[in-house]
């Protein structure tokens, strides 16, 4: 594998923009390690080896398992997680995948039984920036490690 490009210095100002967005959706109230669930399954549906990697390794230096680290793809089959968890993994993945039937009723109902309207749009905000990382990585060829000092004199 080989990077494409260093985003983060081929286009400061685009740079710049991702991480205000970031640091915004941040300040919106989510608890952090939903967040991280958020941005690891979304990671996960659209491919990015580079965003799983990272995400998953701040989700264990906050104290989270292996075991719920492991079982986030398959997160409706596992009982490690919440009822709020499932529901919010449930909009992440359905956002995620708009294009396909929307975000069902039941899918909308079940999480606003958990979530506020104003959590709720925190949510489709983490996943929307969490998509847009993950369309840079994907398309600059970022993958885990990219940056490592040995992978960038390769």
């Amino acid at each position: 594998m080989q990077l494409r490009m260093n985003y983060m210095t081929a286009n400061k100002a685009a740079f710049q923009t991702l991480l205000k967005l970031e640091d915004s959706v941040k300040k919106l109230g989510l608890d952090p390690v939903l967040y991280e669930l958020i941005k690891i399954r979304a990671s996960q549906i659209n491919g990015c080896a580079f965003c799983v990697d990272m995400h998953t390794t701040d989700l264990r230096k906050m104290g989270e398992s292996e075991r719920r680290i492991n079982l986030i793809a398959v997160w409706r089959e596992a009982p490690q997680f919440t009822a709020k968890e499932r529901a919010a993994l449930a909009v992440a993945e359905a956002v995620v995948r708009i294009s396909d039937a929307g975000v069902p009723q039941d899918i909308y109902d079940e999480a606003r039984r958990h979530f506020s309207e104003s959590e709720y749009i925190a949510i489709i905000m983490a996943v929307n920036a969490i998509n847009s990382w993950n369309r840079i990585a994907i398309a600059t060829g970022m993958f885990p490690g990219c940056f490592d000092k040995q992978a960038t004199q390769a």
